[in-house]
């Protein structure tokens, strides 16, 4: 009988312990999923769903679901004849603090740029909301004449796409660390990531943090007010808004769109 008692209290700790390593992989493996369903797709390649013009009720022309890839389709224009294009934003959500992060390519001589905090009602995005830059570095000054806007900011070198407008910057505001910078080159994908929260923002490119500051600070009003917003009083003030993307007259491709909130 106690050889029988002694046998039932192992078979007991050994199915305890088996029950216990069972709850242990269970834990391990829906893990992953849980930190997965974090992320909502504001793309997935399969539906426009959300995205409308910006003060606008539907999409504008141009921008399409093409290969899975949601593409600005058009022919490139030059910067001295843009008047301003059709963003677009997704809609469907206000967001606050997040982690943005998406993929994108361009062709030679094109331009774009990610906003955050969009507010409608102005004349466009870039009168209100910060700009994560996208931008072909290394062909826009030659391909489009930029003298006369940057002329008006001081330049030094008008006609050369300043540090302030390269890819990756807050725009006119905060500039790419250069030595973290691994630009793909035009036609090929990049990976973009936008980190905001009242404490910190942060911009990324391929894996590489290219920027970090302080959103409202003593720093960030200097720069404010440097001269590029004089006209632009309402730019950045607000905490919350719409995630948009620029249309500023050439092709762009863009897939993965994705936000997780913070």
């Amino acid at each position: 009988m106690l050889k029988f008692f002694k046998l039932a209290i192992l078979l007991l700790m050994v199915a305890a312990c088996k029950n216990q390593t069972n709850k242990k992989e269970k834990t391990a493996a829906t893990e992953p999923a849980e930190k997965i369903s974090e992320w909502t797709y504001l793309f997935d390649g399969t539906s426009l769903e959300g995205w409308r013009g910006y003060n606008m009720d539907s999409l504008p022309p141009g921008w399409t679901i093409k290969d899975s890839v949601l593409t600005f389709d058009t022919e490139l224009g030059l910067e001295q004849d843009y008047t301003g294009g059709k963003d677009i934003i997704y809609g469907a959500e206000k967001f606050d603090n997040f982690e943005l992060y998406l993929e994108w390519k361009i062709p030679e001589g094109a331009n774009s740029g990610i906003f955050y905090h969009v507010k409608e009602g102005y004349d466009g995005p870039p009168e209100v909301s910060p700009e994560y830059q996208i931008i072909d570095d290394e062909n826009y000054a030659n391909i489009h004449d930029l003298t006369g806007y940057n002329s008006q900011f001081g330049a030094e070198h008008p006609e050369l796409l300043q540090d302030w407008q390269k890819t990756g910057a807050d725009y006119a505001m905060h500039t790419a660390d250069a030595s973290q910078k691994n630009l793909n080159p035009v036609g090929e994908w990049n990976s973009s990531k936008i980190v905001f929260t009242p404490e910190k923002v942060e911009h990324w490119l391929n894996g590489k943090k290219l920027l970090e500051f302080v959103p409202w600070s003593e720093d960030w009003k200097t720069k404010k007010n440097s001269g590029k917003w004089d006209n632009a009083p309402d730019y950045g003030k607000y905490k919350t808004g719409y995630i948009a993307l620029q249309d500023h007259a050439s092709p762009i491709w863009f897939r993965n769109i994705k936000i997780k909130k913070l």
